[in-house]
């Protein structure tokens, strides 16, 4: 896999071990893990989870959650496991070696949680297979794209994993955002849609995705959230999720 970094996410609350090259979790898992509508004990799933940033931003924020990290990598699991330790997080994070696109009872350690989560955490990959220049590290590749029609076992996997009401939170690219809703459908509703906008002038580039097991509740669009000032400075509000680990208001209480 080659040599690590070590970067500091939440104002430095959390050290990450990261691969110099290949995939590299940035500010989406940040977004991801403040979006998450999790608290009490919960007990939440983090699906493709890499080295753990999202899913341990989200256990620093939300100091009662139960946390399991899934990702498909052994490498990158390993890596997690010590991101684990070297954060203070063993006696409630852990994390599995396991294809979430794959048959569920091929893991039985999957298996046998099977309908125990209250929250799914999800930075899927963004791409599709064949629609685009693959990217030469064979890591970075799988982070960034999946296999067509990938994207609906994932949330196939998320509503094996979820007890019903439980949630799933996702981000994606906006234009993805037609693949999303017809992965839910039927398995998820009462999704919330967070649009993500780079500049106040700018189309979103990003969505987050909330949305409820087995609930027959309508779809509800969001009014956007702004990432940066005109002088490319973060807004206030983003500024204290990334430095602070504040969540994003737009879901809170939701």
């Amino acid at each position: 896999m080659g040599g690590l970094t070590d970067d500091a996410f939440i104002g430095g609350a959390l050290t990450i071990l990261q691969p110099t090259a290949g995939y590299r979790a940035g500010l989406d898992a940040v977004l991801l893990a403040a979006a998450l509508g999790a608290g009490g004990d919960g007990r939440v799933l983090d699906a493709g989870a890499g080295v753990g940033v999202a899913g341990l931003a989200a256990a620093h924020r939300l100091s009662g959650i139960r946390l399991t990290l899934v990702e498909q990598d052994a490498d990158l699991v390993e890596v997690a496991r010590r991101n684990i330790a070297r954060n203070g997080m063993n006696d409630r994070v852990h994390a599995i070696a396991a294809d979430v696109t794959q048959r569920l009872g091929s893991v039985p350690e999957l298996h046998a949680l099977a309908g125990q989560f209250d929250h799914v955490m999800a930075n899927p990959p963004y791409m599709v297979e064949g629609r685009g220049t693959p990217a030469g590290d064979a890591i970075k590749a799988a982070a960034n794209a999946m296999p067509e029609g990938a994207l609906d076992r994932w949330m196939q996997f998320a509503a094996s994993m979820l007890r019903p009401g439980g949630t799933i939170t996702l981000i994606h690219r906006t234009e993805a955002l037609p693949e999303v809703m017809a992965a839910l459908d039927g398995r998820f509703g009462g999704a919330l849609v967070l649009p993500v906008h780079p500049f106040a002038d700018r189309p979103a580039s990003r969505v987050l995705v909330q949305a409820t097991r087995a609930s027959r509740a309508c779809l509800e669009l969001l009014p956007g959230i702004v990432l940066h000032n005109a002088d490319r400075s973060f807004r206030p509000e983003i500024d204290a999720v990334l430095r602070h680990g504040a969540a994003i208001d737009a879901f809170a209480g939701r």
